[in-house]
């Protein structure tokens, strides 16, 4: 290895098994807080206007290519209903929403935009047509590599809420998806077909101002009982449009393939690192994922987080168990220490940035 490498470059070359200086640190969703969090932390702190990230050193992970990889164009967001305790609105998604007006908490999901084949192609025809330059006309490519540049990070394409399960389900709602699998299997078929003919467009317009370093995919297609769907559904509906991104991603030396999902991912990592993936996050361990486990079954594959986030809100020496398995994965190699998804608001500030101040600790004593 010659030189010092960015922080981004750092990630992408841990993840893929390629020459590093040190693990990266405060990178992923796994160093970020709720909203409600940072609040919380703001008020201990004594600081309104904490900056977590400068504060703690953390260090830059990807920049993502933002074209309107979704609805283009957006729903127009409509108020339906507000009063003193709810706020009941369609955004651009086209979803009706309700939740609370003034504390944030899990929205409930009233109704989706497609609920049926008929609804599809009119969504399809009007949101989704791939020619359309609007999606990325006004990106600014000079700024954007400024940036990169600037903040030391990668490239990506690809981000929330967009993948081949992860998209559908916001077009339709998990349960109406999970049952149109079954009932209307060739509009699920052609959501998919679309909606990946419809990305690898976009990233390959990308590809042609910018090497891209990562390819994610968002899913969050699982709970604790594992996949929402059968491998057979996942191998049949899925696995063709991963294997198309794959071949896009080789053909444009894309080296990282990742792919969030919360819940046991065990069956999705054994049959994802088939089809070109070869990145997970978040690995839950309330959901029973053991990150040592997993280096054990699957040497190659990059992980992200993986550290019980649940520790956070409890002593000091409940981090440093926490810190022990970093320390074990960050020897073995193809891991960026974090913990298993948001930062929730039950952690304490003192707790938190313990375990910053501790985890950046380790990883430099262990590149010494």
């Amino acid at each position: 290895m010659n030189g010092k490498l960015s922080s981004g470059e750092r990630v992408v070359r841990c993840l893929t098994g390629g020459d590093i200086d040190r693990a990266p640190y405060g990178t992923f969703l796994g160093w970020s807080p709720w909203q409600e969090t940072y609040d919380r932390w703001k008020k201990e702190s004594g600081d309104e206007s904490l900056n977590v990230y400068k504060l703690l050193d953390f260090e830059a992970s990807f920049e993502v290519v933002t074209f309107n990889i979704g609805m283009c164009p957006p729903f127009e967001e409509v108020l339906v209903e507000e009063d003193d305790t709810y706020r009941t609105w369609i955004d651009g998604r086209g979803i009706k929403i309700r939740n609370y007006k003034y504390n944030g908490s899990i929205p409930e999901y009233l109704e989706y935009p497609v609920k049926n084949p008929s609804d599809w192609e009119r969504v399809k025809k009007e949101r989704f047509n791939k020619a359309s330059v609007e999606r990325y006309i006004h990106f600014d490519w000079e700024e954007f590599k400024a940036r990169v540049k600037s903040n030391d990070a990668a490239v990506q394409v690809g981000y929330y809420p967009y993948g081949m399960f992860g998209a559908p389900r916001d077009l339709m709602g998990a349960e109406e998806l999970l049952v149109a699998f079954y009932d209307e299997p060739d509009m699920i078929k052609d959501m998919i077909d679309t909606l990946t003919d419809l990305w690898i467009h976009l990233y390959s317009i990308a590809a042609e101002h910018i090497q891209i370093d990562h390819l994610h995919i968002w899913e969050d297609m699982s709970g604790r009982q594992g996949s929402l769907i059968s491998m057979d559904m996942v191998d049949k509906f899925m696995m063709p449009a991963y294997d198309k991104m794959a071949d896009f991603a080789k053909s444009n030396n894309v080296r990282l393939i990742s792919v969030d999902t919360d819940g046991d991912c065990a069956e999705l990592v054994e049959i994802m690192t088939k089809h070109g993936v070869n990145a997970f996050m978040p690995f839950e361990v309330q959901a029973g994922n053991d990150i040592l486990k997993y280096r054990e079954e699957y040497p190659e594959l990059g992980i992200v987080g993986g550290l019980d986030k649940r520790a956070l809100a409890q002593d000091f020496s409940a981090i440093d168990k926490e810190l022990e398995i970093a320390e074990k994965m960050i020897k073995l190699g193809r891991y960026a220490p974090c913990f298993d998804h948001l930062i929730p608001p039950d952690v304490p500030w003192i707790n938190f940035k313990y375990a910053a101040k501790k985890m950046r600790e380790l990883i430099f004593d262990l590149a010494k």
